[in-house]
């Protein structure tokens, strides 16, 4: 029997390497971490691989995907086999709750994030990328399909603010140059990555463009690479430390 995906993209079926392409970028880490608090309990939302879980807190982690589940390391906690929908927890059961670039994926994103705040005592840490500011990445200019898909996938970032607390601080999170948590704005100074069909696969935004529209707008990059032209128009972020794009993170508070 086939089971239907969660959320919007079918991580049983395309899920695999994650844990190799998406690992925890300690310096992202930090600020997931420092919002958290003081908390001592923690559930994750959208767990998949285990990327930024903290390693000195209780953590409790939810994912229903078998193929991501089974990416976790053996030093994390297993995941419940759940939905951010309907999470089996009483109500103010944990000190804080996160979900890390999760939430466009939930098939019912508001009611997820009214679960979140229903089974959090403090805060509810969400890190997600504002759909307003995707095309910040020159790579909307190869493939402005991949931008377009992705807004329709991100919930604003006032909607989600307004639905993890009374009180919410919304911060843009850089992105530094060797960053190793393999997203879009992960490589804005490695272009040659995109050009590693390894790397896409672990982007869930390329599995809503069109092969053709993401065969001709790879080939038009790699051209563009082996003629100078991408170096003579972006050359300068080769060197350039940090990107201030599209990654938000949102803290709500009761």
């Amino acid at each position: 029997m086939t089971t239907a995906p969660a959320g919007d993209f079918d991580y049983d079926a395309h899920g695999h390497g994650y844990a190799v392409q998406r690992r925890t970028d300690p310096r992202i880490a930090a600020y997931v971490h420092a919002a958290l608090g003081d908390a001592r309990t923690v559930v994750n939302v959208g767990a998949g691989a285990g990327s930024y879980e903290p390693d000195d807190r209780y953590v409790v982690a939810v994912e229903p995907s078998a193929v991501m589940r089974a990416q976790r390391p053996a030093t994390a906690v297993p995941a419940l086999d759940a939905t951010a929908e309907r999470l089996p927890f009483d109500d103010d059961s944990f000190d804080a709750a996160m979900a890390t670039v999760s939430v466009h994926q939930w098939t019912d994103i508001a009611q997820g994030l009214r679960e979140l705040r229903r089974v959090t005592r403090g805060p509810v840490v969400v890190l997600t990328f504002d759909g307003d500011a995707l095309d910040l990445l020159w790579l909307a200019e190869y493939v402005p399909e991949l931008i377009t898909a992705e807004r329709r996938r991100y919930p604003p970032v006032e909607t989600i603010a307004s639905l993890i607390g009374s009180t919410a601080e919304v911060s843009a999170i850089p992105v530094a140059i060797d960053c190793v948590d393999g997203f879009t704005e992960a490589y804005y100074a490695r272009p040659e990555r995109f050009l590693d069909p390894r790397v896409r696969a672990s982007q869930s935004a390329w599995g809503f463009v069109d092969d053709a529209d993401e065969t001709r707008g790879i080939k038009r990059l790699e051209d563009d690479l082996d003629s100078g032209a991408w170096d003579a128009k972006y050359g300068a972020l080769r060197s350039q430390p940090e990107f201030v794009g599209s990654l938000r993170l949102i803290v709500g508070r009761p």
